[in-house]
């Protein structure tokens, strides 16, 4: 009998120890926290009911479904009861979610809901209407000799020669700018052209006070490819006159031993916009400062968004790792500077350096001048940065400061990897600050051939370049067909602003507004899009398109209100690393909508 009992008292035991066991997380002892998911951010109107705990679920893996014991807090407070809530004030509210199991253990997950003022019903408030529009020639004028197979006119945004038979002659096929007036001054044309076969190109600059054809200034066999370049002319004017500035496409062999060398045949060169440059006065470089990476105050990196790395000095040089990319977030993810010896910059004074670095891997992104510890609220310059895999770049810039900053250094913001890179390091060798003494001055015109809006009272649109503020890349244009605007990126920058799509329009107040967009591209080709007050970087809505070969339609919302008539900005940028490497795309976009919800 004793035995028996023993040996029962024993078991039981036993149970209990397998029971204590199981209730504690199984074989180690160890309870596994709860977990939550279907929190997401949400908006609803004020005086409307808001459930939080729609679609939200909880487990445990000891306790099992365990959803009805999350409990939810905002801050500011709301009134929860069984997970709603009637909110009666607009404004941003962050919600936690908590769930405990029977061990203790919690989780917690969290969203911001966003409450929104009372309004009507939606109304249209503009339907932007992509009616053709016939562009600017800016004076530029095709002429075809009698005879040719070939034809020159504005259409798709920009000046087109189809030419099925070049002539016999350079100037059988030309584009042609007569009465340009000049002044004393050094001037540069460049044409970003492309054409469908390789082919040549003669540039002049024709003095048209004289009677025996002088020019100028001329440049012979310069190559069209068939991806976007710029041709360039340079010549000098001794002082006020006009001239022909023309452009010679038909009939060109620059090597009389290889005939196969010439002109082609059925080909078709498209030029998107041609820049006239006029140089006056002259100017010398005065050197403020040269880094010697002494010593490790000459170079900081920043890192965030999941990001990491250091910056450091070693043998006169700077060394920038990046261990790890961000996560989330963009090229201001990491932010690798370059001190300037504790030199100021003055607002309206000219400026240049001089950069010289090389990159493990390829590495795109901005390079800035502005304040340390300010940032883009200071800044002086803006410039972009592609660097190539080992090889070494100098990069040289010359600006007029558009801000005074105190406590400036070059920055270099890269937060965006290349395709498969996780990791990078970038060394400086050399840097070179100053300020540029002298009257020389440079004006800048583009004769753009898009199809841009831009006088308009209701709302307008326009393309931007990087090229267009002499930046290494970003070429594409703009026009009306079918009633669609199609933007055609002819060359992509490596950063979102080489390549911008501007529409401007004013918003009223007391309003909440519904954006609606419907198109397609050639390829598939991401862009961001943002609505932001004109003149100043505060985007009410701020998101991502992935357009298709498929038509789609994408749909954003503003979630406050204007406390005044405002104009603002819809951009389209898509500059990106991808997009530079693609080649050309056109984004086509049937509709642009945006509807009113005015504040009851």
């Amino acid at each position: 009998m004793k035995n028996t009992r023993k040996l029962t008292a024993i078991l039981l035991c036993l149970t209990l120890a397998l029971s204590l066991a199981a209730c504690s997380g199984g074989d180690n002892g160890e309870n596994t926290a709860p977990s939550i998911s279907g929190v997401t951010d949400q908006s609803v109107e004020a005086g409307s009911q808001f459930d939080a705990l729609a679609g939200v679920t909880a487990t445990d893996a000891e306790d099992g479904d365990v959803t009805g014991m999350i409990t939810v807090k905002s801050v500011p407070e709301l009134d929860f009861s069984n997970g709603k809530t009637t909110p009666a004030d607009a404004g941003s509210y962050e919600l936690t979610y908590s769930v405990t199991d029977k061990a203790g253990e919690t989780a917690e997950a969290y969203a911001t809901l966003t409450v929104t003022r009372k309004t009507g019903e939606a109304v249209e408030l503009v339907s932007f209407d992509f009616s053709d529009i016939t562009p600017d020639s800016h004076g530029w004028e095709a002429k075809i000799a009698d005879g040719v197979q070939a034809a020159g006119a504005l259409k798709s945004g920009a000046y087109v020669f189809d030419i099925t038979d070049p002539g016999s002659g350079d100037g059988d096929v030309k584009l042609s700018k007569p009465g340009f007036a000049l002044k004393a001054a050094d001037y540069k044309v460049k044409v970003w052209a492309k054409s469908t076969k390789e082919t040549y190109a003669h540039m002049f600059a024709r003095n048209e006070a004289s009677e025996d054809w002088a020019l100028f200034g001329d440049a012979y066999n310069l190559k069209i490819g068939t991806s976007v370049t710029p041709l360039e002319l340079n010549f000098t004017s001794p002082g006020e006159g006009s001239a022909e500035l023309l452009i010679h496409l038909g009939k060109i062999s620059p090597n009389p031993d290889n005939p196969a060398d010439t002109t082609p045949t059925d080909f078709t060169v498209t030029i998107d916009k041609i820049e006239i440059y006029e140089i006056t006065g002259t100017q010398t470089e005065a050197p403020v400062y040269t880094a010697d990476f002494a010593d490790a105050s000459a170079v900081a990196l920043s890192a965030g968004d999941g990001a990491n790395g250091s910056a450091g000095v070693e043998g006169g040089k700077g060394v920038y790792t990046i261990a790890n990319y961000p996560t989330e977030g963009g090229v201001w993810s990491i932010k690798a500077d370059l001190g300037l010896g504790g030199n100021a910059i003055e607002a309206g004074t000219k400026y240049y350096y001089k950069v010289t670095l090389v990159s493990e891997n390829a590495q795109s992104g901005e390079l800035l001048v502005e304040s340390s510890s300010m940032a883009d609220q200071a800044r002086a310059n803006f410039n972009g940065l592609n660097l190539n895999a080992g090889e070494e770049t100098t990069i040289t810039q010359q600006f007029t400061a558009e801000n005074s900053v105190e406590d400036p250094v070059i920055r270099m913001q890269i937060g965006n990897p290349a395709e498969g890179v996780t990791g990078n390091t970038i060394t400086v060798t050399a840097v070179e600050f100053g300020k540029l003494e002298g009257d020389l001055d440079t004006q800048k015109t583009i004769d753009s051939f898009s199809a841009a809006r831009t006088d308009a009272e209701d709302y307008t649109w326009s393309v931007f370049n990087g090229t267009d503020e002499d930046n290494e890349l970003g070429v594409g244009t703009i026009w009306t067909e079918d009633g669609k605007l199609c933007y055609r990126i002819d060359q992509g920058g490596t950063t979102d602003w080489h390549n911008k799509l501007t529409m401007s329009l004013d918003l009223p107040a007391d309003s909440y507004f519904t954006v609606e967009i419907t198109g397609k591209a050639t390829a598939p080709v991401s862009c961001g899009f943002f609505l932001s007050p004109s003149g100043s970087w505060d985007p009410r809505v701020s998101e991502g398109i992935d357009f298709t070969t498929d038509e789609q339609t994408f749909t954003f919302e503003t979630t406050d209100t204007l406390i005044m008539d405002m104009p603002f900005d819809l951009l389209f940028q898509f500059g990106s690393a991808d997009l530079a490497a693609m080649g050309e795309v056109t984004v086509e976009i049937s509709n642009i909508t945006i509807y009113q919800r005015s504040v009851a």
